[in-house]
């Protein structure tokens, strides 16, 4: 009886097992229907089959879910071809959904056979399905951007990315001569999506990947330098920088970023060292020399030297009201220290000297402060520097002027 019961058992497992795998005949039965097809309950049998045991580990089922979804995507995009009207998102999901089946069915296929051999059976077809479809992936990610549904965007444009890059695909190919077309633009439009998203780990891995690439290089090393930033990644930040400096040597933004950087680490030489290195490239770069200036009189406390370079600064761009004021800044600053240690003064005579030196310092300065409040006058620094100015100048009539301004928009 006990032996009986064991048969029984095994034919009852054997009937099992037999029943899951004609499931997925009759999956793909459903979906193959001519007249017919039937993808919601083709997707419920082959789903069953994905997740039993008996089938679950053989690359059939996986291909078989991998080709339901491709004879989706085949019907609704055959209306297209025929004039007609898909329904685009079916159609694009259909296409999203084959890639990852057909990486389980491959990793499954390659699996060593009892005899220790390998015999991929499905390898051909599923690199001959994922050619043929490969232009829709960019057509599926630009669908998705215009419905604003920017991570499936994004999966579209990456999941191109991914394909061209398997190992199946690469495999018996030559290797190109030049980068295909295609591809650089899927992965300028994966980091276009990737930045839409408030996913910075994405975006970086999306821009990293891009700015190996000639196209629109500087930009994606920018972008890759500012979400390193956005996360407070300031080694890599830099890097990014040093980086792209090497390949753009002319590029103000990697150098002015770099500049801050090493400001806020301390590293003042090297801020100066890459700011002349920059001057050198451009001299005519009215912003390099205001960086400079803002290095020596903040970090370094050289006004001899802020002075200097925020004179070639407005001499360049006379027209900036931050340069002006940057460089009535030097001369106001020191005249309110040399006024400082005038009223520290009690020799009478001494202190009037010291006191008309504090004046010719704000003399200098009133200019500058005087044209950067006519280029903005809605900033409340230029405005309050003048109010002391006109003060300690006795200039009484332009000190109530600019008062009554600043108390009316107070």
């Amino acid at each position: 009886m006990k032996k009986l019961g064991l048969t029984l058992g095994l034919c009852l497992l054997a009937s099992v097992s037999f029943g899951q795998k004609k499931a997925v005949s009759e999956a793909l039965k459903l979906a193959k229907d001519a007249t017919k097809p039937n993808f919601v309950e083709a997707r419920t049998k082959i789903n069953e089959a994905l997740t039993n045991e008996e089938t679950k580990n053989e690359a059939k089922t996986w291909y078989t879910a991998g080709q339901i979804e491709d004879l989706q995507f085949t019907a609704e995009n055959t209306k297209q071809m025929v004039g007609g009207q898909p329904d685009e998102a079916t159609m694009y999901n259909a296409l999203m959904n084959i890639y990852p089946y057909f990486v389980k069915a491959i990793e499954l296929d390659n699996l060593p056979d009892i005899k220790g051999k390998v015999k991929p059976k499905f390898a051909k077809d599923i690199k001959s399905i994922l050619k043929a479809n490969s232009p829709y992936y960019m057509n599926g990610g630009a669908y998705f951007f215009e419905q604003k549904d920017y991570k499936k965007s994004y999966e579209f444009f990456n999941q191109y990315i991914e394909i061209v890059d398997s190992k199946l695909m690469k495999e018996g190919e030559k290797p190109a001569e030049t980068v295909d077309s295609t591809y650089i633009f899927a992965n300028y439009y994966a980091t276009i999506t990737a930045l839409q998203l408030d996913d910075h780990t994405t975006a970086i891995e999306a821009l990293k990947r891009a700015s190996k690439i000639d196209y629109k290089r500087n930009d994606m090393i920018q972008y890759l330098a500012d979400e390193y930033k956005n996360i407070g990644d300031t080694a890599n930040m830099e890097k990014t920088l040093e980086e792209g400096l090497a390949i753009f040597p002319k590029e103000s933004y990697f150098i002015l970023n770099l500049v801050g950087v090493y400001i806020n680490s301390n590293r003042n030489d090297k801020a100066i060292e890459y700011i002349n290195t920059a001057i050198k490239n451009e001299p005519d770069n009215a912003q390099l020399y205001d960086v400079a200036g803002r290095v020596y009189e903040s970090s370094l406390k050289d006004y001899v030297k802020a002075e200097e370079f925020f004179k070639k600064a407005v001499e360049l761009d006379g027209e900036n009201a931050e340069m002006q004021s940057n460089l009535g800044r030097v001369y106001f600053n020191q005249g309110v220290t040399q006024l400082d240690n005038a009223n520290d003064i009690a020799d009478v005579k001494k202190y009037n000297e010291e006191k008309e030196k504090a004046k010719d310092l704000f003399r200098k300065a009133l200019p500058y402060f005087e044209k950067a409040y006519q280029l903005n006058p809605e900033a409340s620094d230029n405005k309050m520097a003048l109010r002391s100015i006109y003060y300690n100048l006795d200039m009484g009539d332009k000190y109530e002027e600019i008062d009554k301004v600043m108390n009316e928009s107070n």
